[in-house]
């Protein structure tokens, strides 16, 4: 079977995947013209496997090798009696590209979120990110609100 067939298996971040999510989390910080040093590495990776659950993940494997990461929160919808989602980020290593793992990872979070009653899966995307794009058009809704931030 070859990878384009190999199914993409995702599953929630463990302490054994430590080096492969730095490895993507570096390369989606330079995608993004952004360096991550150690330090920020290393608070990151502790969020992710903080009993708390602040911030949250899941990784997705072709043949049991990491090959993308979602990062995620959840919070009280203030719209509904539900839970809103936030996809903070998601990247896939360029070589497993293609392969449905930006899908699947989606997929999974929509599962994730539908489980806990009404609510919504949002994300942001840079403008310029068309590829990314094309897989978000597949799976998800676009919408019209504008994003603005004030940096503190």
């Amino acid at each position: 079977m070859s990878a384009a067939e190999q199914p993409v298996t995702v599953r929630p971040v463990a302490p054994g995947d430590e080096a492969a999510w730095r490895r993507l989390f570096r390369d989606y910080g330079v995608f993004y013209e952004t360096e991550f040093d150690d330090a920020q590495l290393d608070h990151v990776w502790a969020l992710l496997l903080d009993p708390a659950g602040r911030v949250d993940a899941l990784v997705a494997e072709l043949d049991g090798e990491v090959v993308g990461i979602a990062h995620y929160r959840s919070h009280p919808d203030t719209f509904s009696t539900g839970t809103d989602w936030y996809l903070d980020d998601l990247f896939t290593a360029p070589e497993a590209r293609g392969h449905g793992v930006a899908s699947a990872l989606i997929a999974r979070l929509t599962e994730l979120a539908r489980a806990t009653g009404p609510g919504t899966l949002r994300w942001i995307t840079a403008a310029d990110n068309v590829t990314a794009q094309r897989v978000y058009d597949r799976v998800a809704t676009r919408t019209s609100w504008v994003t603005y931030e004030v940096r503190a």
